[in-house]
């Protein structure tokens, strides 16, 4: 998916939503922004509100409009608290579990090195980013890949420490397992899921 330019997108969303984002600079700009006549939050509309947090779901995990319309469409058919479960499956794609794993530092990273196929699910090499994670779904890199001088010295320089509990990896062997649920942490996103489904339950 053609994100564009992420440092506008994220200044216009007012979140720090992609990683190259995140940084002192970004933070300085907001700040800045702030006291340049920004209106006050009473005075954005409902509408305004909703869309923004949609448009920080979606470019946070990098979906598409039909994507996220999809799995929201499945969270309030199948759930009684479709925000968990919103979550969840945002958070199972194998993009976004490749990047919590540490194996890429960034979620498109992860994207393009499944879509390029270095990933293997269950032993098969998978190249769909969108492929759906459950619990007890083994992963790791592909055996032709692990040569390649993206996985250069790997093991050395990955961070245990950021790997969620919900995952189980190995750094030495490039391998891992999806062992749970992901659920939804409010201190942990830029966005608020409530107001999302507010948006598409117009």
């Amino acid at each position: 998916m053609k994100i564009g330019p992420k440092f506008k997108i994220a200044k216009r969303l007012g979140a720090p939503i992609f990683e190259k984002t995140q940084t002192q600079k970004f933070a300085l700009s907001e700040a800045r922004g702030g006291r340049t006549g920004k209106r006050r939050p009473g005075t954005i509309s409902d509408y305004k509100r909703q869309l923004t947090e949609k448009q920080k779901m979606r470019f946070t995990y990098g979906v598409s409009e039909k994507q996220l319309r999809r799995y929201v469409s499945e969270a309030m058919s199948k759930s009684h608290q479709p925000i968990n479960l919103l979550v969840a499956r945002l958070e199972q794609r194998l993009d976004n579990v490749v990047y919590r794993a540490g194996l890429a530092k960034t979620r498109q990273m992860a994207r393009q090195m499944v879509s390029h196929g270095h990933i293997t699910v269950e032993g098969r090499k998978i190249t769909v980013p969108s492929h759906k994670m459950a619990p007890g779904s083994t992963f790791a890199v592909r055996e032709g890949s692990r040569q390649r001088a993206l996985f250069d010295n790997f093991a050395e320089a990955h961070q245990a420490a950021g790997v969620p509990g919900w995952i189980k990896f190995d750094a030495k062997a490039m391998a891992g397992e999806v062992t749970g649920t992901p659920t939804y942490q409010p201190s942990e996103t830029l966005f608020d899921p409530a107001q999302v489904l507010e948006y598409y339950s117009r």
